[in-house]
């Protein structure tokens, strides 16, 4: 199981990856599930909202759905906003919809060794307790411009 994922391999999602599913995603614009989805939607990924609570509405110009099994044609990563304990039935639902499901993404503070063993069993990527916003910033050289030092050596500013 990744529990340290390598530069690398965080960047290989990154660059590969085209349609998130953001498992948890809020209409509130001050929480981390709304603008870390919004700023991948600005990125060019396809940004698909799940949220039982808001399915039917619009967010990052997809309509909301209730559950992954709403969710038509591919995906390839799976972003889950939710606690740790509510993982399992995510991962499971993932791992049942997506055949082709390349990573399932757990954000900062969310872990689930068992729900992890189990999608990496069937040959899916983990990350756990990770920002995809965070680490595309780190990787692409955008925390550069604010001044934070990445340990990335780079011409670009």
């Amino acid at each position: 199981m990744t529990t340290t994922p390598s530069d690398d391999l965080l960047r290989k999602i990154l660059r590969e990856s085209k349609t998130f599913a953001c498992v948890g995603v809020s209409p509130n614009p001050v929480r981390p599930s709304h603008y870390v989805a919004r700023y991948l939607r600005l990125k060019g990924f396809r940004v698909i909202p799940v949220n039982p609570g808001q399915a039917g509405t619009q967010l990052f110009g997809e309509t909301v759905v209730a559950s992954l099994s709403q969710i038509d044609g591919p995906v390839d990563v799976v972003d889950i906003f939710r606690r740790s304990e509510a993982v399992p039935p995510s991962v499971d639902e993932a791992l049942d919809h997506f055949p082709k499901l390349k990573t399932i993404w757990m954000q900062i503070g969310v872990e689930h060794a068992e729900a992890a063993a189990k999608a990496e069993a069937r040959g899916v990527q983990v990350i756990q307790n990770r920002c995809p916003k965070i680490e595309y910033q780190r990787l692409f050289g955008e925390l550069r411009m604010g001044g934070f030092n990445t340990g990335i050596i780079s011409s670009k500013l």
